[in-house]
């Protein structure tokens, strides 16, 4: 089955006074019609760069775009102009994005309703009539209640989970292949965290559209997410199915991820933090990036750049010199 999109290669920087910043330093991933994936990953380690790439939502300057391909239904998005024809008509028409924050998203000065329309009639063609009653389906169908009565609402007057609904409602208005969920429910209570990603669940079933779960949640991406991407300092550290990620990590780091998780039923149990800070994007070390914080570390890594993404199992990859030499478990702390 090939993807239904393909990063390879992926480089993006911002230039600042201090040097250039490697925010997404040689990403490459696949994602397959119908899936969720996860992307995971501290914050700063490119999670949201590298799908503000793929949108070509990159502010320029003081961003760029450096390098690599994002091919979609055949096409490579980045030889597109950022604003021009071609990536409008992708962008929530094709591929969608929820962002973190939605008051920002949306826009104070103009009612739920219109918002909704705009895209309707642009990327379906419909006529103001027909876009405001299928608005009005999609707001039910996200389960903002009244939606006959609040499609004439603004912004504020929504609280931030229904505004979040909102965006959902967006999100799906085109039937697009892909929707990015950019820590879409970080900001949001744990009741309505559970509302709205089992909302993304059901739209996934029902449309057969592929979600893509940026979080630095881990217990989202294991009820939810069928393949995982685990991201460090700018690159892809390791990456495999949600069982091969969580109930067998093969980097220090992933593992160090896992550690933090706070496990029901399991009363006195310490959290263990990963220690130290990530490092500078802007200068960046020759040897692994995770060296310094590494519990694991040995000689090897000490001596050797960072390894390339290689095969342990079927499906599962890493780059890690400590898993891909075999010489012991990264389970077992030094």
């Amino acid at each position: 089955m090939q993807p239904i999109l393909r990063v390879e290669h992926l480089k993006t920087q911002f230039k600042t006074e201090r040097g250039i910043v490697n925010a997404v330093n040689d990403v490459s991933y696949e994602i397959y019609e119908g899936e969720i994936v996860g992307l995971v990953g501290e914050s700063g380690c490119g999670k949201s760069v590298s799908q503000l790439s793929v949108m070509q939502l990159i502010p320029t300057p003081p961003g760029l775009i450096a390098g690599g391909k994002v091919i979609f239904e055949g096409r490579d998005l980045l030889q597109y102009p950022a604003n021009g024809p071609e990536m409008r008509a992708i962008r929530g028409r094709k591929i969608a994005m929820i962002f973190q924050e939605p008051m920002t998203s949306l826009n104070p000065a103009l009612t739920i309703g219109f918002q909704l329309r705009e895209m309707l009639e642009l990327h379906l063609g419909m006529d103001p009539q027909a876009a405001r009653k299928r608005s009005i389906e999609l707001l039910r169908m996200v389960g903002v209640p009244d939606a006959e009565r609040r499609i004439d609402d603004y912004p504020h007057q929504f609280s931030g989970g229904m505004r979040q609904r909102v965006m959902v409602a967006m999100a799906i208005s085109c039937n697009p292949k892909i929707i990015i969920a950019d820590e879409a429910t970080t900001a949001l209570d744990a009741t309505t965290q559970l509302q709205l990603l089992e909302l993304l669940r059901d739209m996934v079933k029902r449309l057969g559209t592929a979600l893509v779960i940026v979080t630095h949640n881990l217990g989202v991406v294991a009820r939810y997410a069928q393949r995982v991407y685990v991201m460090y300092a700018g690159r892809i550290v390791e990456h495999g199915s949600v069982d091969q990620i969580l109930l067998n990590p093969k980097h220090p780091y992933t593992l160090g991820l896992l550690q933090c998780v706070p496990r029901p039923g399991l009363r006195g149990e310490k959290l263990v933090p990963i220690g130290g800070t990530p490092p500078d994007l802007i200068d960046m070390p020759p040897t692994c990036a995770f060296l310094p914080r590494c519990r694991q570390k040995q000689a090897v890594c000490q001596q050797q750049p960072w390894p390339q993404l290689q095969m342990v199992e079927p499906g599962h990859y890493v780059a890690c010199h400590l898993s891909l030499r075999g010489e012991k478990d990264v389970r077992t702390v030094a």
